[in-house]
């Protein structure tokens, strides 16, 4: 019966966190690519004295030959870009909806953001 009892016990501890794995690691591919993307954009800036703006978007590093191709977030949607951003007027700022593709949310539908890393 304890026998029983620390397995349950145990299962209850380890299989949501062996289930939430592939959701965190989503969010911390996320927070990788909007990373990666810094190195091009400030390329961007020091050959043409500013960011991107928010209409020409994560595609002007592709047009300037910077990236080859803007990938989407781990959820297959787009990333979002904003020069001069909201947030922080001076920076770009970069962010994907997260799980559920939808502005806001909490723990995995969370918003991931350039600005909160």
């Amino acid at each position: 019966m304890i026998v029983v009892t620390i397995i349950a016990i145990l299962s209850a501890i380890i299989i949501p966190n062996v289930l939430n794995y592939p959701k965190r690691a989503r969010a911390t591919a996320a927070r990788l690519q909007i990373q990666q993307f810094q190195t091009p954009l400030e390329l961007y800036n020091n050959e043409k004295g500013h960011y991107p703006a928010t209409e020409e978007g994560l595609e002007a590093l592709v047009k300037e030959g910077l990236i080859k191709k803007i990938p989407p977030d781990p959820w297959g949607n787009p990333y979002h870009y904003r020069f001069p951003g909201e947030i922080t007027p001076d920076e770009y700022e970069i962010w994907s909806y997260g799980a559920d593709g939808k502005e806001g949310g909490e723990g995995f539908n969370s918003d991931i953001k350039s600005w909160e890393q």
